[in-house]
C-alpha cells in the first residue's frame, strides 16, 4: 500500500493522558516510559480512515503500517515503540498483564505503547480495526511472557531509542514531554 498519496490528517487538539506501568514479574512493561493515551485524538475522514492514519503516521516518521486488530493474548515488543490509531469499531484492551489497566477504546483513539509493555484485546466489536506502526527504524519482535525471554528483553528495552517524533503532533507533540531518557 503506498500511502504516501493520501494527505495526511489534520490531528485535533488533545494532549495525551499517561499510563505508567510497572514490571508486574512476568511482563516488563516500562517503569521510565508511560502509556500514551490520545482520546479522540485523529480526526478520521468519513473514508478511507485507515490509509488516512497510515499517511499520518509515515509523515512523522513512524513506519512498518499495518491495519488490523490486537492479538487476544498478552504479548509486548523488546524492540519497538508501537502506536495504535483505532480506525474502525470498539474494544477493551488490557494494558500491562493480568493486574494491569483496561480501557476502551473507540473510533479516533491513539495508543503509543513505549517497548516492553504487554498489550491484549479482551473484547472487540466485529469491525474493530486499528493502523499500527513504529518508529522509523524500530523493528518489532512478538514476546508472550514465556520462561527465558528475559533478561534479554530487558536488555532490548533498555536499547530502544525515543522516537524522533510523536505519531500524531510531529515534532513538537505531548511524546516529547512525556517520554525523557
Amino acid at each position: 500500500m503506498d500511502v504516501r498519496q493520501f494527505p495526511a490528517l489534520s490531528p485535533g487538539q488533545v494532549d495525551a493522558e499517561t499510563v505508567l506501568l510497572r514490571d508486574d514479574g512476568t511482563f516488563p512493561n516500562n517503569d521510565r516510559l508511560p502509556v500514551l493515551v490520545y482520546a479522540r485524538g485523529l480526526e478520521l475522514p468519513p473514508f478511507d480512515a485507515s490509509l488516512a492514519v497510515a499517511a499520518l503516521f509515515n509523515q512523522h516518521l513512524w513506519r512498518g503500517c499495518w491495519v488490523s486488530g490486537v492479538y487476544s493474548y498478552p504479548h509486548y515488543h523488546s524492540t519497538a515503540h508501537e502506536a495504535l490509531g483505532v480506525v474502525s469499531g470498539s474494544a477493551r484492551l488490557r494494558l500491562g498483564g493480568k493486574a494491569g489497566t483496561r480501557i476502551g477504546v473507540r473510533p479516533g483513539d491513539l495508543l503509543i505503547l513505549p517497548a516492553g509493555v504487554a498489550h491484549e484485546c479482551l473484547s472487540a466489536s466485529g469491525d474493530f480495526a486499528v493502523v499500527g506502526a513504529y518508529p522509523a527504524g524500530q523493528r518489532p519482535d512478538l514476546c508472550t511472557g514465556a520462561v527465558g525471554e528475559r533478561p534479554g528483553a530487558d536488555r532490548n528495552i533498555d536499547r530502544v531509542p525515543l522516537p524522533a517524533q510523536d505519531p500524531l503532533y510531529g515534532a513538537s507533540g505531548p511524546i516529547h514531554r512525556c517520554w525523557r531518557e
